[in-house]
């Protein structure tokens, strides 16, 4: 039988400036599994690309004239939910573009990223995981700590989708929202990928996360905070 291939990752570039476009877009068609299928300059167009050309992966600048990247993003977050965002920013910590990743961004780069990283970080958000370190994450968390009562995690108010889970899912919950990946949660938990594959996607669903930086926002407001017991 001829062997089978998937489909390419569809990738849309949103840009003001044409050459970081040019570039983004050198780099990814050298890659046999991702397809640039399009760009735009701003949020608006990215809007309309987006609806248009149904992106897998979407590459958004967060500083953008008119409508920038925070806005567009939560536009086609609401249009387009299958579409994975990643953000992009010139400075390492720019809460432009943690506030993308609120808005429903799947990931955080900054422009200067090596050509490897910015390929593997396309296919991990494409296969439902994250491209954010454990320091982003970690810095992300405390960006919203004034939303949460210093009591969130009192056992009274734990939410329901939280006690539905089992021990070892909220292990599991616990371990995405330090940002750590399939393969070190593997290691802490001594369980195959596999087996962390399958947790993951019963605590994204019974939790209601569209992904793994919504799983961190959401444990974050639920007090949930990495490092102390759950709930």
């Amino acid at each position: 039988m001829p062997e089978t291939t998937s489909p390419a990752i569809r990738v849309l570039v949103v840009d003001d400036q044409h050459l970081i476009r040019l570039g983004f877009r050198m780099v990814l068609d050298a890659e046999s599994d991702i397809d640039v299928v399009g760009e735009a300059s701003d949020g608006d167009a990215a809007l309309r690309r987006a609806i248009e050309l149904s992106p897998d992966v979407i590459l958004m600048d967060v500083r953008m004239p008119e409508v920038d990247g925070i806005a567009a993003t939560k536009r086609i977050v609401a249009a387009q939910p299958s579409a994975r965002i990643i953000v992009l920013t010139t400075f390492d910590l720019d809460e432009y573009a943690f506030g993308a990743l609120r808005a429903g961004a799947s990931g955080f780069l900054l422009k200067d990223v090596r050509a490897a990283e910015l390929t593997s970080a396309i296919r991990a958000v494409h296969g439902g995981d994250a491209a954010l370190s454990p320091r982003i994450t970690r810095k992300m968390l405390d960006l919203f700590s004034d939303s949460v009562p210093d009591d969130a995690a009192d056992e009274r108010d734990v939410p329901e989708p939280l006690a539905q889970l089992t021990a070892r899912e909220r292990d599991v919950f616990v371990a995405i929202a330090s940002g750590k990946t399939n393969a070190e949660i593997a290691r802490d938990l001594f369980l195959s990928e596999s087996t962390v594959k399958t947790h993951v996607g019963r605590v994204l669903g019974k939790v209601h996360a569209r992904d793994r930086v919504h799983l961190v926002i959401l444990a974050h407001n639920w007090g949930v905070v990495p490092g102390t017991p759950s709930p």
